[in-house]
């Protein structure tokens, strides 16, 4: 099944609904920065989370960024989502892998740790960006996230997120948000009945792996809650706004002296995109190009 993105509401406009599925930009990532299991699952919960949050915001180029910082191995997650379905994303330490949990699971958690802060970015598109810091949960990112949602946007949230890894790579990655909106917010036996629902469900991956769609899987949760599914599917996927011009760009930012000594020293310049792991290479002539450039500008 594609990568995509669909949105519902529920309870007559009540809850909030936005599931995804991203296995497959989650299976770029994993080959892009030759990810481990568990820091394939990491990551991709944690993308899948930047496009849901995305999803609510209004304004055109709006984004958001999700930094996750625990005490755990696999050191920094950071992640750039968007409105428009993109997503890209990279961990500190891609390699690291850890023993499955108590639950024979993916330690995420164990490999994020359990003390440290969640950053979220929010960046909606009018030049003053709204920041958020929180503590972590659990390390497993999707409590972390619910949390974040509950403590700095004051809107009661379920989140669920799972990524599938074996020897074949990513089979199934994605995620659903629930909130409950304003208008329902009071309602305790509403609330009570969805976090009753989402107790039991097995998982967010062993629905996808058993052929439910984004839809069955709203239907199975809240059909009988007056689901309103917007038709409009959205495609998402990784991509990353990195060029080589863009490249060019910083090393000029070095300055005449910096490059003349990359030519002289290493004949030439390397720089490695962290969000996509895409390689660069600047020649002698592009580092002497930037140089003659430099010079026009300041003659």
């Amino acid at each position: 099944m594609a990568d995509q993105l669909i949105r519902a509401t529920a309870a007559d406009g009540g809850i909030r609904v936005v599931g995804a599925i991203t296995t497959r930009l989650t299976e770029e990532a994993r080959q892009r920065h030759k990810l481990s299991y568990v820091a394939t699952a990491a990551l991709g919960r944690t993308m899948a989370a930047g496009l849901l949050l995305s999803s609510s915001m209004k304004k055109e180029g709006s984004r958001v960024n999700i930094n996750v910082r625990g005490n755990g191995p696999l050191g920094q997650i950071l992640v750039d989502a968007g409105l428009d379905g993109t997503v890209r994303g990279y961990v500190s330490n891609p390699g690291v892998e850890l023993p499955p949990n108590n639950k024979g699971k993916l330690d995420v958690g164990g490999a994020v740790g359990p003390d440290g802060y969640l950053y979220v970015l929010r960046d909606i598109g009018y030049g003053f960006p709204y920041s958020s810091t929180v503590e972590l949960v659990s390390g497993e990112i999707g409590d972390d996230v619910a949390s974040y949602l509950v403590t700095s946007e004051q809107t009661p949230s379920a989140l669920l997120l799972g990524v599938f890894v074996g020897a074949q790579g990513v089979t199934a990655a994605g995620g659903l948000l629930l909130q409950v909106l304003p208008k329902a917010a009071r309602d305790e036996c509403l609330i009570s009945l969805l976090e009753s629902r989402i107790a039991h469900l097995s998982g967010f991956t062993p629905l996808l792996r058993g052929g439910k769609s984004l839809t069955e899987i709203m239907e199975q949760l809240l059909g009988d809650l007056s689901l309103s599914i917007i038709p409009e599917v959205q495609m998402v996927r990784f991509h990353c706004g990195c060029s080589f011009n863009r490249v060019l760009g910083a090393l000029k930012m070095l300055g005449e002296a910096e490059l003349q000594d990359m030519i002289e020293q290493d004949e030439g310049a390397e720089a490695t995109c962290e969000f996509c792991g895409e390689v660069y290479q600047a020649t002698e002539s592009h580092l002497s190009q930037l140089i003659a450039d430099l010079k026009a500008e300041f003659s």
